[in-house]
């Protein structure tokens, strides 16, 4: 029985380790998207596009 308790123990101390871990890597922006930033560019003309044709459609109704 005694083994369950230093198991348990074991576990939950490293589970706080992970999450401890977790926030940091969080904090110091591990996680941010660095890379959508500079793809959108690439796509901006085609929603300006869409958008332009959605007004066409609206103006002509």
């Amino acid at each position: 029985m005694s083994v369950i308790y230093i198991l348990l123990a074991i576990s939950i101390l490293v589970a706080i380790i992970f999450f401890v871990a977790f926030i940091i890597a969080v904090r110091k922006g591990q996680y941010d998207d660095s890379y959508t930033p500079s793809v959108r560019m690439l796509f901006e003309d085609e929603l300006i596009k869409d958008k332009s044709n959605k007004s066409v459609l609206t103006k002509k109704e």
